[in-house]
């Protein structure tokens, strides 16, 4: 995991810089105590990666399935309508399965009665669709923006913790308790902006690719009314 390749990294790179051995007892710092430094802090960070990850992957796959070029679709519901054939009509916006399929299902149901009610219904099952694309990508905006306040907390109230054993300690301070103490301090910003970023990239790309489907459900709506308008 990304998370884990950076803590390895300042995992080695802490051990290089005070000569493979912690600050204070002299052990090797190893990538899962470096962890446990972070504090209590670093729980809610950890909680909040894995959720973000859940929802990055559960958004993706759920926007995959309904990404679809409603070429084809279009294509042969056209036929249908045109022949009259209306329940291979709605077998086909069935079989279809997307945001915009579904909402012209609706449309399909409808035939026979006044336009207007026809683009009303559209209208109304369009809306629910997009609620459904757009489920949980508030929560992943919020991970986005809590997670590096998090670890910022967290290095304060760390730094705060070592400077309060430092000024316990009687005569000079060791520049390696120093040392380490500040890199300690600096574990959850560094897990909090990691988690932070990959929210944000996510929410960023699963935004786009619901803007493309809503552009394609809009598209498609315009497209079917037309055809309902068409000479038969």
């Amino acid at each position: 995991m990304p998370l884990q390749h950076l803590f390895l990294q300042i995992t080695t790179a802490a051990t290089d810089s005070l000569g493979g051995t912690s600050g204070v007892g002299g052990d090797s710092v190893s990538l899962f105590d470096l962890v446990l430094k972070g504090g209590i802090m670093m729980i809610p960070i950890f909680i909040l990666s894995i959720l973000g990850i859940y929802l990055i992957v559960e958004r993706f796959l759920t926007l995959k399935k309904a990404d679809r070029d409603p070429e084809d679709f279009m294509g042969q519901l056209r036929n249908f309508i045109k022949q009259g054939d209306i329940d291979n009509a709605k077998d086909i916006c069935r079989d279809y399965d997307t945001p915009f399929s579904r909402m012209l299902e609706k449309g399909v149901d409808k035939l026979g009665k006044p336009l207007s009610n026809i683009e009303a219904t559209i209208e109304n099952v369009g809306k629910i669709e997009i609620y459904k694309l757009d489920r949980n990508l508030n929560i992943l905006a919020t991970i986005a923006g809590a997670a590096p306040m998090l670890g910022f907390l967290g290095t304060v109230t760390g730094m705060v913790r070592a400077f309060i054993s430092i000024a316990q300690v009687e005569g000079s301070v060791s520049p390696k308790l120093l040392s380490a103490g500040i890199y300690e301090a600096m574990i959850t910003t560094v897990a909090g902006l990691i988690v932070g970023i990959i929210a944000y990239v996510g929410h960023s790309f699963l935004t786009n690719k619901v803007e493309k489907i809503i552009h394609q459900m809009e598209y498609s709506s315009i497209e079917f009314i037309e055809l309902l308008q068409e000479p038969r």
